[in-house]
């Protein structure tokens, strides 16, 4: 590559490094068009799939060093070492550990990352809507690229009538209220106790790994009808059946940082409401307080009109997209770094204790406690 061309590339990079660091920064009546809204749009659109991205490769490189962990320690040795990180997905034993937290004071050592990342996530949602479901999760990213192949495929995107999507958006919160119920009403301090330090739970991590490395035919068979549906209807677990979206969804009532439309400055083409991944009637609404709002800017990208749509605060503090992105990594970034120097983030099960453990992980000792 010549000099000249670097160059040249140095300046582009840096000029829309710019432009995104500036997004939304003047507001104005000018209603955008052509090349300018399209400019807008995607910088507001990749700044959230930028996130998406990053934290996508985040999550491939631990479960890379978990597998291969374990199958070190399936193989009688220790190779690398077990990313705490992979306890993102114990959603149960973190809810059960804020349990403990709040009953006792203290903090379980079994899987206190899962406790760091659930209070991480909870504070994500207090602060900014449902954030973590379109900016960080996984699944949601996932639940997106099947929706962006739904509409390729169909050349559009189909939703059911209302008669069944109220009821079927309630069995996200009935799972919710089940957990809920189990853990934090039928479970006594002491059934709490024995759960936690379970053989279970203290090799619940590596039985996770397991669910999915040897899948029955019935979950086999699930998780294809739920991909195949999400092609069809976009967010088809987010919306109606995922406890941990409720949870968030729940919590975002009390954000603050709400999308706000400013009614002078709309000019009614309802771009922000077709954009909406959850529907909303965006474009009538003053403040969007719904449960449903993924926070995900979608409808802010959309809006030709940088003035009418903005995250505010109720006293008219506003947070540009940058800032939200900023946010929400500040959040998780300096959450996780607290619990490393705080203690906080490492188990408290041995290397050795995995290796005694792994042989007999299919003995009736290590079943799920119900």
């Amino acid at each position: 590559m010549s000099e000249s061309r670097l160059h040249a590339l140095v300046a582009t990079a840096e000029r829309e490094t710019r432009e995104l660091l500036s997004t939304d920064r003047e507001l104005s009546d000018e209603v955008l068009k052509g090349a300018a809204y399209k400019r807008r749009r995607l910088r507001i659109e990749w700044l959230r799939h930028g996130v998406q991205a990053l934290l996508m490769l985040v999550v491939l490189g631990i479960g890379w060093q978990f597998v291969r962990w374990v199958n070190g320690l399936e193989a009688g040795r220790i190779v690398g070492s077990r990313p705490p990180g992979v306890e993102g997905f114990l959603p149960i034993s973190g809810l059960m550990s804020l349990r403990h937290l709040v009953l006792s004071g203290e903090v379980s050592p079994v899987h206190p990352a899962a406790l760091v990342l659930l209070l991480l996530v909870l504070v994500v949602s207090l602060l900014v809507k449902k954030a973590f479901c379109s900016w960080l999760c996984p699944v949601g990213t996932i639940s997106e690229m099947l929706e962006a192949l739904g509409r390729k495929v169909f050349r559009r995107s189909f939703s059911l009538p209302r008669f069944l999507d109220l009821p079927l958006r309630s069995l996200k919160y009935l799972l919710l209220a089940f957990f809920v119920w189990a853990i934090f009403f039928r479970m006594t301090p002491a059934l709490l106790s024995q759960f936690l330090d379970s053989p279970y739970n203290r090799v619940a991590d590596i039985k996770m790994l397991y669910f999915f490395e040897r899948l029955s035919p019935f979950a086999v068979k699930f998780l294809i009808g739920v991909a195949l549906l999400s092609t069809v209807i976009p967010y088809f677990w987010c919306r109606y059946l995922c406890p941990y979206g409720a949870l968030l969804g729940v919590l975002s009532l009390l954000s603050p940082f709400k999308v706000t439309r400013t009614a002078q400055s709309c000019i009614d083409c309802g771009l922000c409401a077709r954009a909406c991944p959850s529907r909303l009637p965006v474009d009538k609404l003053r403040r969007v307080r719904s449960d449903e709002c993924f926070g995900c800017l979608s409808c802010v990208a959309a809006c030709p009109v940088t003035k009418a749509l903005q995250v505010e605060a109720p006293r008219g503090l506003r947070m540009r997209p940058v800032v939200a992105a900023a946010l929400v990594l500040l959040i998780f970034v300096g959450g996780i770094a607290a619990a490393r120097l705080t203690g906080y983030w490492h188990n408290n099960v041995s290397n050795r204790e995995y290796l005694e453990r792994v042989p007999n992980l299919d003995s009736p000792e290590y079943e799920h406690i119900r």
